[in-house]
């Protein structure tokens, strides 16, 4: 099923569900609406912190202005960067907590530091007609109101324009005046691409800001930083760490697919995510690692680069761009168009592989694109195919034939060389999948369900439904496969809403750990185990590899998973998106 076909299938399966009532429509639209395909066809982002204390800092706005304005800022200088790391679009967040609350267009409403010139509106002009968006920034947060010993915020100002009093330093107040900023941005730029949210404010929710920010720009995004609020059209998960590989960003993401999901990380090695006055060095493989990564997950990279006050960027900054440009459009076939490979758009198994080696996969139609970011200590690269048979596959950079061999569940690539120091790209062209049940022609029962999410919605061939185990383990997942059949192995595509490694006491994986495999032939004698194992804390499809059998009844018995009983909502949670049954290991079409 190709990428774009699915997607339609998701946007009519969503918006039947709100005609049937079935979900509210302003959470279905979120899912799933028009205005969000740019995105969904998007691989990345520039996010830009820039203000008035951007280094050297200043506490006139007039001066800030005239500074940038000397300094011979040009917004087609951010839009030609952007368009160097393959961004289609820029988030400006100049009206930032720290960084003055300053707001680099022209408004009527007193408050904030506020330009003369429209930096904002020339920014959009000239990302326009280069096919990019520009995303608005808009803090929530009046806590940094006199960072550095200066008030930023002027509450009197802010009070004589409403006719009544309102202390800006204060969440209720700053609210009001963020919420009338909204309005009167929307008025003035009706082709900003909508609004970088960090985090909520109480003031905008009980005004129902979101809703009415839809009603008077449907063609707007809704980002929201770290919280994954339902009528947002994104959440943006910033900065994340820890994980190994260290690129892996992912790993340390919550949020399943179809939801829009965005990567926020910083490209400098040190400082705020604004320029201190450094120069700091930009690491190539963690930085072109995280946006390949996030690639094979279909997530959004929102990359960070530090605007001095006249706009341009450190000399180290401008080195990775120029170096980005050159090395991603030799891959970017690998890369644009395509979505992440072993999660709901079908593919080849992602992630841990053989010998130390490690990266992803992205699908585009019947090609697969094998990203190497670790390459193996050997000379061969060993793959799960999840049944695709594949034709045949080249070296992307080269064109040179690679030789391989399919069986055992796996694609084996040999005789590898010549490895590239980042993303080692194979191209691997398909014949379609082979050797598994269509999960519709199978009835699937579970022991124990969470309302509306039984066992038969992880073999209805939907990703819009899932299978949640109501917190109970041990669980059983029954497959009736009608009659008497060869079963050679499981594979499952579990929910992607946790993260696959214990970040903290209650952050922790919500995946399959222990597990037991019977079969039967009247689905009531069971007798003793076929297959007894534990399956890897990873994100992507997982298999269950069995000696073949032939039953028509098979048992799934999930004994426990990963989180720990610190991680109280995670704890003894088991979803699943799809399962499905294998006959046959796929062999070359070659």
């Amino acid at each position: 099923m190709s990428a774009k076909f699915l997607r339609r299938v998701l946007a009519a399966c969503a918006s039947m569900l709100v005609v049937a009532g079935l979900v509210a429509a302003p959470a279905s639209a979120d899912l799933q609406k028009p205005s969000q395909q740019w995105l969904r066809d998007s691989q990345a982002g520039l996010f830009l912190h820039w203000g008035m204390r951007t280094s050297p800092g200043y506490t006139s706005c007039s001066a800030w202005e005239k500074a940038i304005t000397d300094g011979g800022w040009n917004p087609g200088y951010w839009v030609g960067e952007a368009k160097k790391l393959h961004a289609s679009y820029l988030v400006l967040a100049s009206f930032h907590s720290r960084l003055g609350y300053s707001r680099a267009w022209p408004s009527k409403i007193p408050g904030s530091c506020t330009t003369k010139r429209d930096f904002l509106g020339e920014l959009i002009a000239a990302a326009k007609p280069q096919g990019l968006k520009v995303i608005l920034y808009m803090t929530n947060d009046a806590q940094w109101h006199d960072e550095g010993g200066h008030e930023w915020l002027d509450s009197a100002g802010y009070s004589k324009y409403k006719g009544k009093t309102v202390d800006l330093d204060g969440q209720d107040g700053f609210g009001q005046f963020s919420y009338d900023n909204f309005f009167e941005v929307m008025k003035n730029y009706p082709d900003l691409g909508g609004f970088w949210i960090d985090n909520d404010n109480a003031y905008w929710e009980s005004h129902d800001l979101y809703r009415q920010i839809y009603q008077q720009r449907p063609d707007y995004l809704l980002s929201n930083n770290n919280e994954d609020t339902p009528i947002m059209d994104t959440i943006s998960n910033e900065q994340k760490t820890g994980m190994t590989p260290s690129y892996d960003y992912p790993q340390a993401t919550y949020t399943a697919m179809p939801r829009l999901t965005e990567a926020c990380f910083k490209l400098p090695d040190t400082g705020s995510w604004w320029y201190g006055g450094s120069n700091s060095a930009v690491n190539k493989a963690l930085n072109i690692g995280r946006l390949v990564t996030n690639s094979g997950s279909s997530i959004k990279s929102l990359m960070a680069e530090t605007a001095m006050v006249n706009g341009k960027f450190p000399s180290n900054q401008e080195a990775f761009n120029n170096f980005a440009n050159t090395y991603l459009s030799a891959i970017w076939e690998s890369l644009g168009g395509t979505e992440g490979a072993g999660y709901m758009y079908g593919g080849m198994q992602p992630g841990f592989w053989n010998d130390g080696a490690h990266g992803v996969i992205t699908i585009k139609g019947a090609t697969q694109y094998v990203h190497v970011l670790t390459k193996p200590s050997t000379s061969t690269l060993k793959i799960r195919d999840n049944g695709y048979r594949v034709r045949g596959v080249t070296n992307l950079r080269t064109g040179a034939p690679i030789s391989f061999t399919q069986g055992g569940g796996s694609l084996t690539l040999t005789g590898l060389s010549g490895w590239d120091t980042y993303d080692t790209v194979f191209k691997a062209e398909t014949a379609g999948r082979t050797g598994t049940y269509d999960p519709k022609t199978v009835t699937l029962k579970a022991s124990a369900s969470a309302s509306g999410h039984s066992g038969q919605a992880a073999s209805d061939g939907d990703y819009l439904t899932y299978f949640d185990n109501n917190k109970t383990l041990p669980v059983n997942l029954d497959y009736d496969l009608g009659s008497a059949k060869k079963v050679q192995y499981l594979g499952v595509n579990q929910r992607e809403d946790s993260v696959s490694y214990a970040r903290s006491d209650t952050e922790q994986s919500a995946r399959i750990k222990a597990y037991q495999v019977f079969v039967s032939s009247d689905g009531k004698n069971w007798g003793s185990a076929v297959k007894s194992g534990t399956l890897p804390s990873h994100r992507g499809v997982q298999f269950v590899d069995l000696s073949a059998v032939t039953a028509r009844y098979v048992r799934l018995q999930v004994t426990s998973t990963y989180a720990a009983s610190s991680d109280s909502t995670r704890y003894k949670r088991l979803r699943i998106d799809e399962t499905w049954l294998g006959s046959d290991y796929a062999t070359s079409a070659g």
